[in-house]
């Protein structure tokens, strides 16, 4: 014969487990998990892109019928270490939301709407990506994972 104790409301319980993951909690991490390799592979190619910069400019001067600008040598340097700047803070963007939901915090999916409307404006792939971000961001069962932490 056993003893019941009263249940007592105070004391901590351990969490029931670890949660199982949405299905469509995919249709988040997978978009993030391509920008981040995308513009990884973006970050590893840019020195090489110092000579495009001009070429690129003489082309569009050449449409435009403007009259060529050329960049100099510091404003090219300049160019390029200013996008090494912003693309490694995209990364570390995409790094952190990615970890932040799949560990369930609310922020990530915030975070994961915020890139979601802003890929919409990179046609065409960007888009997609979007469309299919915002589709898992607004998952009943994604809200109730992200709701939870």
């Amino acid at each position: 014969m056993g003893v019941s104790w009263p249940e007592d409301k105070t004391t901590p319980r351990p969490p029931a487990g670890p949660t199982a993951r949405p299905p469509r909690l995919a249709f988040l991490t997978v978009p993030l998990l391509i920008g981040l390799f995308y513009n990884a592979i973006s970050l590893l190619t840019l020195p090489f892109s110092g000579g495009a910069l001009n070429e690129m400019l003489a082309q569009l001067n050449g449409a435009s019928g403007l009259p060529p600008v050329q960049l100099t040598p510091q404003q090219v340097q300049l160019t390029l270490w200013l996008s090494f700047a912003l693309t490694a803070v995209l990364i570390l963007w995409l790094y952190y939301t990615r970890r932040a939901v799949m560990d369930g915090r609310s922020w990530g999916r915030v975070s994961s709407i915020v890139i979601a409307v802003l890929s919409l404006l990179i046609v065409p792939f960007g888009t997609v990506l979007g469309i299919v971000m915002l589709v898992g961001a607004f998952d009943r069962a994604v809200v109730a994972y992200t709701s939870r932490a």
